[in-house]
């Protein structure tokens, strides 16, 4: 996961194609439980495939994007929401919902 700087975070997500960012706060048990579970799909994939946003560092993304509770995976194309998931259920729960954004 790449982490998005504190300067070009809402920029960073108009310019991708499809992005999937893992917002989150560095203090949040539930985040790092789904932290593990995105990482073991990047190793699927064998490839970074999600930005990484502290929330507590980016107030604004938080409230352009009506993020509403942490961890959240928003799914844009081009800054646009397509969706925001907040419950990480498992890994082939999320793997199933990422392979209709994700090419292999």
């Amino acid at each position: 996961m790449q982490e998005i700087d504190n300067k070009s975070a809402g920029h960073e997500l108009e310019e991708q194609n499809i992005g999937l960012t893992f917002i989150h706060t560095p203090f949040c048990g539930t985040c790092h439980l789904a932290r593990k579970m995105l990482t073991t799909i990047e190793v699927t994939y064998n490839r970074d495939l999600f930005k990484e946003c502290n929330a507590s560092l980016h107030p604004d993304l938080m409230k352009t994007y009506q993020i509403k509770s942490v961890p959240c995976l928003l799914i844009t194309h081009h800054g646009e929401i397509l969706e925001k998931i907040y419950a990480f259920h498992s890994v082939p729960f999320m793997y199933d919902k990422l392979s209709e954004y994700v090419k292999k």
